[in-house]
């Protein structure tokens, strides 16, 4: 099979549409304006606090209203959220009853978290959540550091006693929580046959994924035909029949993420292929309905970006350049059109509602507007130095307070727009344009900042897919106006 040269840099066949926003911006030095600051102001009357009563009076479920203080505040939810700082899913339990602490990464990104999250979730242990950073995108507190001396990601503190590797843990969950539904397999044999599968499929997986193809090609396919056979002669829909087990919670973090990334850098499909792979499809349609994989799921960009740091890079073939440029977002554009790239996500997420994904996009926008609009300036300011490997992260980058007004007042528009698509918002953002129409070097650094804010909503520890192809498009949607 024929093949990209290997790249000098790692995702440098994956920049592509996204490159304003992950190298240095181009634009020129903008300073503080009052003045500008006072036109830009003027494209909007609606506030903060209008985008909120608004949005209350749009809110048609509990758990709409109720997001903040009844989920993430208190830890309740049959679907929880990765904004929880503790987890006690409803009324029955009280913070006093939690017994495990789980540290897992910040972005949600690392695959053996993921394990035992959901391992959590599906047996409804009440915990307590820490987060740190992976190696790939800053370092680790002291504490942290004294208690995991290498670092590693998850640990769980149970009853004070420290685990620190994820199978440690889920070994830990089944033997200390013995109330609590269990995960272990009832045929160990097969249960370790099977195991033996997930392990060659990993390493056939990443073998392919960082190689060019030819053996390892060949090696991955007939891998994942093994994978999708012994899944059809469990019975369904999981590999030991009709419920979860530790088998399932092992296959399903690479699985998930084989499936972003060898579409992505291969052009290799594995959801949606129903004829080629049936019982690996409905295994995944199986864990789709089920509150614990719900809130640990992740997207299609957020993976193919989070794992090269991680893995030291990915090899990207020809075959996988069409999927590249979607998965990439250059569909992230008004109107929204569905494709067959990714698998549309189900009710549970709003998948079917673009009204409720609306509202669930600004929520997040202005419940923490004020830490966002800093984050976002980031893109209109300096690299981060020392810089890290995750091309998405840049915890020591410095934002420009010069464009803060700016980005503050778009993201108004932004939040008006998803939330009563109109006249009006298009006639605030023209508004907007011609009030810095002479203002280059500000457009620029204002477009940046903005694309930097796009290209890092992450899934599922910002939103929800939907929500998230929801604000990636509007904010498309203001940077073409502002580029006119």
């Amino acid at each position: 099979a024929s093949s990209e040269p290997p790249p000098n840099n790692p995702f440098v066949s994956m920049l592509g549409d996204l490159a304003s926003s992950i190298l240095p911006s181009s634009g020129g030095v903008v300073e503080l304006n009052k003045g500008l600051d006072s036109s830009i102001e003027r494209a909007t009357l609606t506030s903060w606090d209008d985008i909120c009563t608004k949005l209350e009076s749009l809110q048609t479920t509990p758990e709409e209203r109720n997001f903040r203080s009844h989920v993430v505040e208190q830890g309740y939810g049959d679907v929880g959220s990765p904004l929880q700082k503790m987890r006690l899913y409803d009324e029955s339990n009280k913070e006093s009853d939690i017994r495990i602490t789980f540290y897992r990464d910040h972005a949600s990104w690392c695959p053996y978290c993921q394990k035992v999250w959901f391992a959590l979730e599906e047996k409804r242990i009440p915990y307590r959540i820490e987060k740190v950073n992976m190696n790939c995108y800053g370092s680790k507190p002291r504490e942290f550091l004294q208690m995991q001396p290498g670092g590693q990601i998850p640990v769980a503190v149970i009853d004070g006693r420290v685990y620190g590797s994820s199978n440690e843990i889920l070994s830990a969950l089944e033997s200390e929580f013995p109330k609590h539904k269990s995960l272990a397999p009832s045929d160990g044999s097969k249960a370790r046959q099977l195991l033996q599968l997930e392990g060659s499929l990993a390493g056939a997986w990443l073998g392919w994924l960082r190689g060019s193809g030819g053996d390892s090609r060949r090696y991955f396919q007939d891998t994942l035909d093994k994978v999708d056979e012994a899944l059809s002669e469990g019975g369904g829909p999981f590999f030991m029949g009709k419920d979860v087990t530790l088998v399932d919670v092992q296959f399903l973090s690479f699985l998930e993420r084989a499936c972003a990334s060898m579409l992505y850098f291969k052009g290799f499909k594995i959801r949606g292929e129903t004829d080629k792979y049936p019982a690996i499809n409905r295994w995944f349609d199986a864990l789709e309905d089920r509150p614990s994989y719900q809130i640990t799921k992740s997207d299609y960009y957020t993976h193919v970006w989070d794992l090269p740091p991680q893995l030291g890079g990915c090899f990207a073939e020809p075959r996988g350049e069409p999927y590249r440029s979607v998965i990439n977002g250059n569909n992230w554009e008004l109107p929204l059109k569905e494709d067959d790239t990714e698998p549309t996500w189900g009710s549970w997420a709003y998948g079917d509602d673009d009204s409720a994904a609306k509202r669930e996009a600004v929520e997040r926008l202005s419940y923490n507007h004020k830490a966002i609009v800093r984050f976002a300036s980031r893109g209109g300011g300096k690299k981060g130095m020392p810089p890290v490997q995750a091309p998405l992260s840049d915890p020591n980058a410095t934002s420009n307070d010069a464009v803060q007004i700016g980005i503050d007042v778009v993201l108004r528009i932004v939040s008006s727009k998803l939330l009563s698509d109109d006249e009006e918002t298009t006639l605030m953002m023209t508004q907007l344009r011609n009030s810095i129409d002479s203002k280059e070097d500000y457009i620029k650094t204002l477009v940046s900042s903005l694309a930097y804010l796009r290209d890092r909503i992450g899934v599922p520890r910002d939103m929800r897919l939907p929500a998230a192809r929801q604000l990636r498009a509007h904010l498309n949607w203001a940077i073409h106006i502002l580029e006119e």
